[in-house]
């Protein structure tokens, strides 16, 4: 998604006029913008799902090896 944002803002600020070079330079940071808020989010719902996890018990996961002979 950031690829794209910065894909399109780049032709904008290249050939834009003087309130497209605005957008375009809000298209470009945005690769930044989307991280930062998806760093917020991740540890907002990760802390949730760590205190729920506490009261229902999260999530088991079994894992078996399985050899199989030829």
């Amino acid at each position: 998604m950031g690829f794209i944002y910065t894909a399109i803002g780049i032709p904008m600020l290249i050939f834009g006029g003087e309130k497209l070079k605005v957008i375009a330079i809000i298209y470009i940071l945005m690769p930044i913008v989307m991280g930062i808020f998806g760093l917020i989010f991740f540890v907002i719902f990760a802390a949730i799902y760590n205190l729920l996890a506490k009261w229902f018990g999260g999530i088991e996961v079994e894992v078996k090896d399985i050899t199989t002979e030829v």
